[in-house]
């Protein structure tokens, strides 16, 4: 099957998944209490609240309240965020490109690190830089979120002083008005260099390496392990050891034949673990004040802000197809022998 037609096939399949999905998540925000709660404030009279049910349809049966707000999904109209005063699609633009970008800098710290030290561990099997990764790899995932981002604040921002206490930049810049309003796209680094602010783009990573760190800890733990585990077993193989009997170079034994193999099962990882970072960003979001789709989901929850929720959660549903797919892709370039089909 050719690539083109493969993708296209599986661009199909995200219909059935993420109706799938919203049939799930509608139902169980119909349980959780009255959706209309999100759209009420206290200043509005008996006939406004009449108003915004039946404009919405909440005095409908479920299954019928469904298909309005599905036919409001296909026509952009996600309905209103109460946590955020805006319509939902609105809030998702607002805040989806401080998580996307703290999340692929966290992705892109931990596929160095974590392929970087999976690699050489098995390299060096049973020796102590094994045992010194390993341990990462158990602290990795035994240490909570929430826990290593506080570390991390007392010791570099209480205590050396080295780091911002939290949010993207520092004031100096929203109080010129630097941000947002020349911040076009909303990604600061990339908005910083295109406006050739120096000054800027420095103070940006300043405030996002802790968050990246915190964020990427658990999926670096996870790659190492991966990679640990994927490396020992092609350095098993016949054609590695054939490889080494012609006299190759153990760098390029390691480099040009066995890593490349061995990221095969890795790149699986890679792929669930930036859906995982996307969505589950709640906390150190919330953490370092960062203004993302993590914090304002956080915020959402706590308000019972239901239309704000099911944005959420249909965007990070469609986040994790795609994802799937590009590691499918991913797979047919690294390793020839895998069809597409």
């Amino acid at each position: 099957m050719g690539l083109k037609r493969y993708i296209f096939r599986r661009l199909l399949m995200i219909i059935p998944v993420l109706i799938g999905v919203s049939l799930i998540i509608f139902t169980l925000t119909r349980m959780t209490g009255d959706p209309a709660a999100a759209y009420i404030n206290e200043k509005m009279s008996a006939s406004q609240i009449a108003d915004v049910y039946d404009k919405y349809h909440f005095n409908e049966p479920a299954y019928v309240q469904y298909l309005y707000w599905f036919n409001g999904i296909l026509n952009m109209d996600w309905g209103w965020s109460k946590t955020a005063t805006m319509p939902v699609t609105d809030a998702i633009a607002y805040y989806l490109p401080a998580t996307f970008e703290l999340a692929l800098t966290s992705i892109i710290i931990a596929i160095i690190i974590g392929i970087f030290l999976g690699t050489v561990s098995a390299v060096k099997k049973n020796k102590p830089f094994d045992h010194s990764t390993r341990l990462v790899s158990l602290l990795g995932v035994s240490i909570p979120v929430f826990w290593l981002g506080l570390m991390l604040l007392v010791i570099f921002y209480n205590t050396l002083h080295l780091a911002p206490d939290g949010g993207r930049t520092s004031m100096s810049f929203v109080l010129s008005r630097v941000v947002p309003n020349q911040m076009a796209t909303g990604f600061y680094t990339l908005d910083s260099l295109a406006i050739g602010n120096l000054d800027l783009f420095a103070d940006v990573l300043w405030h996002l390496i802790l968050p990246a760190v915190t964020l990427s800890f658990a999926s670096i733990a996870l790659i190492l392990r991966m990679q640990r585990n994927s490396m020992l077993e092609v350095l098993q193989l016949d054609y590695i050891k054939t490889a080494r009997a012609k006299g190759l170079p153990e760098k390029v034994v390691i480099k040009k034949h066995a890593r490349k193999n061995a990221l095969i099962p890795t790149t699986t990882v890679v792929g669930l673990a930036f859906g995982a970072l996307l969505s589950g960003a709640v906390l150190t979001e919330s953490i370092f004040s960062w203004p993302g789709l993590g914090r304002w989901s956080a915020n959402s929850i706590k308000r019972m802000d239901t239309a704000s929720i099911l944005g959420f959660c249909l965007l990070i549903a469609f986040i994790y197809v795609i994802a799937n797919l590009i590691v499918d892709i991913m797979y047919a370039y690294l390793d020839p022998r895998v069809k597409l089909g």
